[in-house]
């Protein structure tokens, strides 16, 4: 049903091979387009975290916990009319779990 094809990267212009078996696994997870990029580019983005399934890393900031007094870190900018909470005493707050 499948046959091997010739694509060409996006990132690196050069041609590379879209098999009949990676056509078979990528209707079976029912992707409808075709990679646009070679194995190694494909593998160089995941590592470098781009792409839809890659994070950056997240911006955190210093506050002081409302609880304990201890250093917290936080991934947002804290507001002094809202309380911050470490990390230990957040998970200690039943009304979080």
């Amino acid at each position: 049903m499948y046959q091997d094809e010739t694509l060409r990267c996006v990132d690196c212009g050069r041609d590379f091979a879209f098999t009949s078996g990676e056509q078979e696994f990528f209707a079976s997870k029912g992707f409808q387009n075709k990679p646009n990029r070679c194995p190694d580019c494909r593998a160089a983005r995941k590592a470098s975290g781009g792409g839809r399934g890659g994070r950056s890393q997240r911006e955190m900031f210093t506050a002081t916990c409302s609880q304990c007094g201890g250093v917290a870190q936080v991934p947002f900018q804290p507001r002094s009319d809202k309380p911050v909470y470490c990390r230990d005493c957040f998970a200690s707050k039943s009304s979080y779990r």
